[in-house]
């Protein structure tokens, strides 16, 4: 992994790109008069790379309370009454906007938020069988000018090329947490019993990937991490079970913890198909590429509900990956504002989610056998 103030430095000027609206932007290699110079966008996002932790803390506090408080009131609703469906909903989205931290955690470090993984993992990652191993060491691949858009990228598919493959993964979504709960209540006991499956474990099954074909390197320090916090995860689940069992939790429950997890998976499934243009030849992309090859949805505040924590600008984050989230903002406000890199840099945005989902799934239908 780059470091932080490695990643947030744009190289060499970017590549042309096709100066017409997203939605014809149809190969990274038609690319023909995009112009952007990179000390120019960096003079422009000058002063944003510092961490605010306070907001980091109240907001990660706030949505994982609001979250958890909307779940603990759906459950004590009649079931199936519009008021119940309310809360779960709003459950949904609060604590899809609390796991979407990790994301900064893995761009993050210790220093700059010293306890914030450890305090996220108790506050969401746990109990939404969402640990920060699965994500925190695999999202750099991502990001990484080797890697990006390859088979080694864990968070990327050709999606450009098939709409059955974008339809398919659509659909996927809502049924990962039952993936989740395979993985850290049936496998994680065997996995503390046998060494060697804890350590398939770690290679196959320990990163939130949508490339299958990914693999960890399974390392002593990550075999013990995700072994510890299986274990707890486990545990703490198996509590939760037996008090099911004597009648202290009511087994709705995990009913309505399913539907939310799934809500906000399948949110987030939606939120990553457009979050890029999946135009890459499988080849490494330099960060200009990347650039050429995401987009930004800035979209109004509704847009922070299915892209929360800096998401929606998910084209600048990938020119400048150590711009914390508050800054985000800013940063988009700046270059698409700052002469003459505004004219370009706004042919990375898209005006709507759905547009950029319908213009994936033309181009996939394009290359339909």
């Amino acid at each position: 992994m780059q470091p932080t103030s490695d990643l947030a430095t744009s190289p060499e000027k970017p590549r042309a790109a096709n100066p017409q609206p997203l939605e014809f932007r149809q190969d990274l290699r038609l690319a023909q008069s995009f112009e952007l110079d990179s000390a120019q966008t960096r003079e422009a996002v000058q002063g944003l790379l510092r961490v605010n932790p306070r907001i980091y803390w109240i907001d990660l506090f706030f949505s994982a309370a609001i979250g958890w408080g909307a779940f603990a009131v759906a459950l004590l609703l009649r079931p199936f009454s519009l008021t119940m469906l309310a809360a779960v909903g709003l459950a949904a989205l609060a604590l899809y906007r609390a796991l979407c931290f990790v994301h900064e955690i893995s761009h993050q470090s210790s220093r700059t938020l010293p306890g914030f993984e450890t305090a996220w993992n108790w506050l969401a990652g746990y109990g939404l069988l969402m640990p920060s191993f699965v994500y925190v060491g695999v999202h750099p691949n991502h990001h990484k000018i080797s890697t990006y858009g390859t088979v080694q990228d864990p968070e990327y598919l050709p999606f450009a090329r098939s709409s059955r493959m974008t339809t398919v993964f659509a659909l996927e979504g809502f049924f990962i947490p039952a993936a989740l709960l395979l993985r850290f209540l049936v496998l994680t006991p065997i996995g503390l019993i046998v060494p060697r499956f804890q350590k398939w474990l770690v290679v196959y099954a320990s990163a939130l990937t949508m490339n299958v074909k990914y693999r960890r390197e399974a390392t002593e320090q990550l075999i013990k991490k995700v072994r510890l916090h299986s274990a707890v995860i486990f545990f703490l689940w198996a509590a939760l079970i037996a008090a099911a069992t004597r009648g202290m939790v009511p087994w709705r429950f995990f009913a309505i913890w399913f539907v939310v997890c799934g809500l906000a998976s399948a949110v987030n499934t939606f939120r990553t198909l457009g979050a890029h243009a999946y135009e890459s030849s499988g080849e490494p992309l330099d960060r200009e590429g990347q650039l050429l090859d995401s987009i930004d949805t800035p979209g109004a505040f509704w847009t922070e509900l299915w892209a929360p924590v800096g998401l929606r600008y998910h084209a600048l984050h990938h020119y400048f990956p150590g711009i914390p989230y508050h800054s985000l903002p800013e940063a988009y406000h700046r270059l698409t504002t700052a002469q003459p890199v505004a004219a370009s840099y706004r042919k990375m945005t898209s005006p709507s989610l759905p547009h950029s989902l319908i213009t994936l799934l033309k181009k996939g239908s394009r290359n339909l056998p």
